[in-house]
């Protein structure tokens, strides 16, 4: 059976029901002892609309690639025994030569690491082909931090204790190329492609489907999960340069230092899969690109304005009505009966035949007021 959540049809069992955000209902909300805390119920609803969607949605690959990532974090960053971390190892000696002077159990470790990391890579690259783009930006901003906090290391290899300006402006810097390939280019091209698919696949003549949809696609709890990835890359990227900063001999090596590294890691890898996965879901379906509106613009992909219908009005209160006037003057009212018709005011509904009214009642006011002094009347010249 196949159905929609979201805007995306996903593949469900037989015997389940339709899961959209709006179906979401808390047994107990924090509105009803403060109104103040109403935004905490929003946030709450979307937590539990992801978790159980993530319940159903994620199987053996993002299963598997989570397990790569874990093995990758531990293979290569805990010595298992070795003590070729632990001692320092030879730091008159990088890159390649680095690599040929570890001893043969580490240096199958660290090859074992690196191939569960392109794993993961390929996983990611495969299952969420449309954002792709935003892996690449995500990849080089978390390089970017890893690198930034090695360099504030590389003289204060105690950071933030015993540091210098010189040493936070590296990592400044760092976040601040997080910053923007993170907020300006990934949340701002997923959100305004979110935005353009709502309004041109998600249009209604009835505000309130269109006010749905918009709740329905909603990105508050995505947009934590990039906050919380940001969070984590940085205490991932710290926790790692400072389990190794030391020279040799090291006498204090901590492995709850390596613990947090595994931990920031791994917990970083799943929040990344998060925010991959849930455009793809919401947005994959329609095969939309993942793209900020001027980047569409740049590559010519911005569709040609057309004449826009005009909302009704409210006569009394000024809000929306379910009336619209398209750009050719008619005017269609939903079916007030149970069905989804659409028609000129006063015909028969074309789905089931019912009288399609004159008047409508307003969604905010209730003031019932002819169709015809709900919409602008132009002067005539």
């Amino acid at each position: 059976m196949e159905r929609e959540v979201g805007g995306s049809a996903i593949e469900r069992d037989s015997d389940s029901e339709p899961l959209r955000l709006t179906d979401v209902e808390l047994p107990w909300s924090f509105a009803e002892r403060d109104e103040r805390l109403a935004l905490l119920d929003t946030f709450l609803e979307d937590f539990v609309f992801h978790a159980a969607v993530i319940r159903r949605q994620w199987g053996l690959s993002e299963l598997t690639c989570l397990g790569l990532a874990f093995a990758g974090m531990v293979l290569g960053a805990w010595d298992l025994g070795i003590g070729e971390l632990a001692g320092g190892g030879d730091y008159n000696r990088v890159g390649f030569s680095g690599f040929r002077s570890l001893a043969d159990f580490s240096l199958i470790l660290a090859l074992l690491s690196m191939i569960a990391w392109v794993g993961v890579l390929i996983t990611l690259w495969s299952r969420y082909p449309i954002m792709r783009e935003n892996l690449v930006y995500l990849g080089i901003a978390m390089l970017a931090v890893q690198m930034g906090s090695i360099s504030a290391h590389a003289q204060s290899p105690d950071f933030p204790y015993g540091s210098v300006a010189r040493d936070w402006a590296m990592l400044g810097m760092a976040n601040l190329v997080l910053l923007f390939l993170s907020i300006v280019v990934v949340h701002r091209a997923v959100i305004e492609t979110r935005d353009v698919h709502v309004e041109e696949r998600h249009a209604h003549p009835d505000p309130r489907v269109v006010q749905k949809a918009w709740r329905d696609h909603s990105l508050r709890a995505w947009s934590l999960s990039l906050g919380s990835w940001m969070i984590l890359v940085n205490l991932m990227a710290w926790s790692g340069a400072h389990a190794i900063s030391d020279r040799p001999p090291i006498e204090d090596y901590s492995n709850l230092v390596v613990a947090m590294f595994v931990v920031t890691g791994f917990l970083s890898a799943g929040f990344l899969m998060h925010i991959l996965w849930f455009p793809q879901f919401m947005l994959g379906a329609v095969e939309d690109r993942i793209q900020s509106v001027r980047a569409r613009e740049v590559a010519g992909e911005v569709p040609e304005a057309s004449p826009k219908a005009e909302q009704g009005r409210c006569p009394i209160c000024g809000d929306d009505t379910p009336a619209v006037r398209h750009a050719t003057g008619r005017i269609e009212v939903p079916c007030t009966s149970d069905c989804s018709g659409l028609g000129k005011p006063g015909t028969p509904c074309p789905e089931c035949d019912s009288l399609l009214p004159t008047r409508i009642a307003c969604p905010s006011c209730s003031s019932n007021t002819t169709i015809v002094s709900q919409f602008s009347r132009s002067e005539a010249w």
